[in-house]
Formats: C-alpha cells, structure tokens, sequence
C-alpha cells in the first residue's frame, strides 16, 4: 500500500511556518547582540558589487535591533579609477608596494574625492534605509531614521620609509578617539568612518582600511570585528570552508596569503592580518563574511547555522558539566536519534536524575552536542549518548567530547571506557576502541544489555 503524498495544504502549512520558526530562534541572537559593538569593514569591492543594497538593508536592520555600528568603508577600486583619470602625467606614480599605494601629495585631491564620494553614496543608502526589492525606508517617519556621524576620530602620521621606499602621504594610525566614538554610539547613531586620517599639523594621510578597523575595534572594546570579504570566507586547500580558526593559525595562514602573487590573495591575507591584530589587542570575535552571498552577515549572527569564519581564541563554542537547567535541550538534541534506534529512549525524569554525568558544549546559548560518563564499576566506565546537532557534525565535536569523558575517566581512577553502539562501530575503532564481548562488562551491567539491540562491544584503555 502507498503512502499518500503530503496535500498541498499541509505543504503550504509547512512554508508558512518556516519563517516563524525562524523567527522564535532568532530571538536569543536578538537579545544577545542588542547594546553590543560591532566593527564592520566594508572593502571598495564591496562597495562597487551589486550587493552593495542589500548589505545596506542588513546593516539598517542591525542598528533598529540595537546593535551599535561601526562602519569602515575602503575605496580601492574606486581610488584607481580617479588616478587613472587625473593622473596623466608618467612623472606621476602611485604604485603598490607590500600591499600598499604609494601616495605623493599630488595624488591627494583625487584620493580624497574618491573616498569622500564613496562616504556620501554610504551615507544616502543607510539615510534611506534601502531595502531590496522594494528600496522603501525601514522606517516610516524620520523620526525613527537612522542617525550618522562622521568625524576626524582616526590622528594619522606618515609610515615614512621602508625598504627604501617613501610611502609619501600614505600613513598609519597614531590613535583613535574611542571617547567620541562612543559618545556617538551611546546616543543612537551609527558611526561612519573613511580611510582618510588627518595629522596633527592638519595633513591628510591615505590609510590601510584594514588597520583603521582593527584598531578602532580595539580602541571601542568591540564585541566583534566583521570583514566583508568577496567569498564565503576562508576556504582551505579543496575550497571547504573553514568555519573557525584560532588566532595562531589565522596568523599563520595571512602569512602564506600574503607571499601569494594573486591580489586577491593578499587582501585576503591583510583582511585576516587585522582580524588577527584585533583579538590581540582584545577583541574576542572576528568574523569574514562573504558579501556577495546575500543575507550572509544574518545568518552569521541570527542562526545557530552561521555563516563565513570565525577567528577567535576560545573557538566556536564552550565544554562544560550539564546541570539541570540543561535537560530540556538534552532531550531536544537526543529524540531524533532515540526515533532512529540509534540512541536507547531516556525519560525527562532519568536524564533529571543522571545529569551529573553528561557533559555538554554550548554555542551562544544553544545546546549544540552532549555526552555522558557512567561508573559501571571500580575500572570501568560506559562513555553513552553521544549526540551532535546535525549542522555541527563536521566541527570534531564528538571527539572533544570522547577526549573530556575519557580524561574525566582516568582522573577519577578507571583503568578502561567502554561503549555499545549499533551504528558507529568504525568511528569508535578510529579512536582507538577495539571489540570486546558481553563478557568484558560487570555483571550487573550485562544484565541490562539489550540483546535485541546487538550493540556491538567496544573497548578503550584510558
């Protein structure tokens, strides 16, 4: 007998609930992010791309959940084309060395219309709230508008000299005047800054867009930097995205982008540079997020999902002891695999009581994987239920866990973990499990074995 295919109704039904669940999820991200500081860095790429609106739409809707914004914009496309423009005579050069443009003060004026073009174009989209598709203002009347400033915040001085070479009016940060920043944020606006710095004798200076966000990140005590970059983030070798690396292996990799002859690769490199300079100096999270791959920079911060690479020292998420408060996300991780027969039916009322086994890793708030310890005897102990959310499974969660239960085995004096499992054998056996039987277990344990089941017996030394 066939079974009859879902009607049309319930279809419906289910797509119109998908945006509500949605919207439940995203409530914690919501009340997590409202009152914290993030450091946007819009590259020129970014700028000139036909994302450009919606990124826009993104950053309005950020800053009417409470968020408070930071947006550095850069303008180096932008920059090359007023050169090539206004720069005729060959006298005249403005090349790039390690990264950076040599700037003589001839080619100030039209470096600094091409930025002040592209601050201005900025400051018109967030003023008018442009959302795609129907370019309507996110907010109905100007008093709920959203509020801009601009400011000399960044004091530049020349980088000088290197490597016999004078970089001319191209500088660096001498200092940021967080007090101002802040003071701007505190009072609703979003702050918009360029990558002009002025000196303290009234010199304009051409800076790195990349070093103006992390040191204002690091100035302000941002909760966060986020890179606008032209792919879905870091990718490795095989073009798998990384999802998270740590500061020291962030900074090895910028390096080896940077030796790179492919310009892409070397912004890249500097765009990770900064990520890193920023968790240095204080900031606990950077992200790179791809511009191009619309509602990116949400996803990254209103799902459990995320989206782009995350650069930060305590990693995605944080291992620690279950407690009680923790059962109802337990049960929620744990159904879909006791429904499958991979995981044996715990009630709510004995995970309440066997609690003080399970070890647990949290990201943002989320249960996200979870694990337990059971003494079966003196030396032995059962490592069981262990159990990943299906978007996590490719993170080494489960043997974070196996490794934390194992270690917590051995300095509470068990000699040997054991598991039962029917349908991870081999993942085990490549953790260093070997079979064993019925026989290897205590008595009162191979009384509850299960022979319907036919778990298969596996065994490790701690």
């Amino acid at each position: 007998m066939s079974t009859p295919a879902p009607s049309s109704d319930s279809q419906q039904t289910s797509a119109q609930d998908a945006p509500v669940e949605w919207f439940r999820a995203s409530t914690q991200y919501i009340n997590t992010h409202r009152g914290k500081t993030f450091v946007v860095l819009m590259s020129g790429d970014a700028l000139a791309s036909d994302s450009l609106n919606n990124l826009v739409s993104d950053l309005n809707l950020l800053h009417s959940l409470g968020v408070k914004l930071v947006l550095v914009h850069g303008a180096r496309p932008q920059i090359d084309t007023a050169l090539e423009s206004a720069l005729e005579s060959d006298q005249l050069r403005c090349e790039l060395v390690d990264g950076l443009r040599v700037s003589p003060p001839e080619a100030i004026p039209a470096i600094s219309a091409a930025v002040g073009a592209q601050s201005i174009r900025l400051e018109a989209l967030l003023s008018a709230g442009s959302n795609t598709g129907t370019r309507a203002p996110l907010t109905s009347n100007r008093a709920g508008a959203l509020s801009l400033s601009r400011g000399n915040f960044i004091t530049a001085m020349p980088i000088g000299v290197r490597g016999g070479v004078d970089f001319q009016h191209t500088g660096r940060v001498r200092r940021v005047d967080a007090e101002q920043i802040q003071k701007r944020l505190d009072d609703g606006a979003l702050v918009l800054q360029s990558t002009l710095g002025y000196s303290l004798t009234g010199e304009i200076f051409n800076l790195s867009a990349e070093e103006v966000a992390s040191q204002i990140a690091v100035a302000v005590h941002a909760d966060k930097l986020i890179a606008l970059v032209p792919k879905e983030g870091v990718v490795d070798a095989s073009g798998a995205l990384l999802a998270a690396l740590s500061p020291s292996d962030a900074a090895t990799l910028a390096k080896q982008l940077t030796r790179s002859a492919a310009q892409d690769q070397q912004q890249l490199g500097r765009t990770i540079d900064a990520c890193v300079a920023a968790n240095h100096g204080g900031v606990k999270r950077s992200h790179l997020i791809g511009y191009q791959s619309n509602g990116a920079l949400i996803r990254e911060l209103f799902t459990r999902e995320g989206a782009g690479t995350l650069i930060s020292d305590d990693g995605l998420d944080s291992l620690r002891e279950a407690s009680i408060d923790d059962v109802a996300a337990i049960l929620a991780l744990i159904r879909p695999l006791e429904a499958d027969g991979t995981l044996v039916q715990r009630s709510r009322e004995r995970l309440e009581t066997e609690i003080e086994n399970f070890k647990v890793i949290e990201l943002e708030g989320a249960i996200i994987a979870c694990a337990a310890l059971y003494r079966t005897s003196e030396e032995l102990g059962e490592i069981a239920c262990i159990a990943i959310h299906p978007s996590y499974r490719k993170l080494g969660l489960g043997a974070r866990l196996l490794t934390a239960l194992s270690n917590e085995a051995k300095a509470v004096g068990m000699s040997q973990t054991f598991v039962l499992t029917t349908t991870a054998a081999h993942w085990f056996t490549d953790h260093g499990y070997k079979e064993g039987a019925l026989s290897d277990l205590p008595e009162k344990r191979q009384a509850l074995y299960n022979l319907q089941r036919k778990s298969k017996i596996l065994l490790r030394a701690v």
